[in-house]
């Protein structure tokens, strides 16, 4: 389920997970038990690093040649681990005010997330952020997962927009080459945990530490550009 389409001409999509919501390493955490609980060892800094691909993506990357059963029970097992962390979740600093700020610029705001539904309106009554979101995505409308530009593509396309006419403001390296894959121009953000020089070198036209100092930077950010 959707939002209606907006009117707005120009907008901002933005990732959700460690970009707008600080759970970075929550999801961190998830993972590590689920890999646990079948029965691998797989260190925590390895599963952070690969955070913000999608669950089939992050699995194959860790635990290569997993049969599709594994992943399964792999991906099942974040999800519960997961949602017993929804209790601790916080928004980042600004979060909220950040999103006000585009869509009184008068562009079009949209959540280009990949979580799960049930994760994704947890974050939404987080963000609290009302009528400044246009449009927002989950894992059910992308066939293919981050780095790959699908959930992109579907906000875009509920948004009515073309790679021309947005920023796109993520944390992770994915979110940098899901956004380079169809031409738009990445703000990255360091409150999830990766550096400024890997999201530079990754292609990040601007990175800023998290979306306190992006609003407060907001006018002579991309952002402001295209507003």
């Amino acid at each position: 389920m959707s939002s209606e389409p907006t009117a707005k001409t120009r907008g901002v999509l933005f990732d959700v997970d460690g970009t707008l919501i600080d759970s970075s390493y929550f999801h961190a955490m998830a993972w590590w038990q689920a890999f646990r609980r079948e029965g691998f060892d797989v260190e925590m800094s390895a599963i952070h690093r690969c955070v913000g691909m999608g669950g089939d993506r992050l699995i194959q990357s860790l635990v290569p040649d997993s049969t599709e059963e594994l992943q399964e029970a792999l991906k099942s097992s974040h999800s519960a681990v997961f949602s017993t962390f929804w209790p601790a979740l916080r928004t980042f600093d600004a979060a909220r005010d950040l999103l006000a700020a585009c869509s009184e610029a008068g562009l079009a705001v949209g959540l280009a997330s990949s979580a799960q539904d049930r994760d994704l309106e947890v974050s939404r009554k987080l963000l609290d952020a009302g009528s400044s979101i246009d449009a927002w995505t989950s894992s059910n409308d992308a066939k293919e997962s981050k780095p790959a530009p699908d959930i992109l593509e579907a906000c875009l396309e509920k948004l009515k927009l073309t790679p021309r006419d947005v920023v796109f403001v993520g944390d992770a390296v994915w979110d940098v080459k899901a956004g380079a894959a169809i031409g738009i121009p990445v703000i990255a953000l360091t409150c999830g945990g990766i550096s400024e020089a890997e999201l530079r070198d990754a292609g990040a036209a601007e990175v800023y530490d998290n979306p306190r100092h992006l609003l407060e930077n907001l006018e002579d950010s991309l952002i402001g550009k295209l507003a």
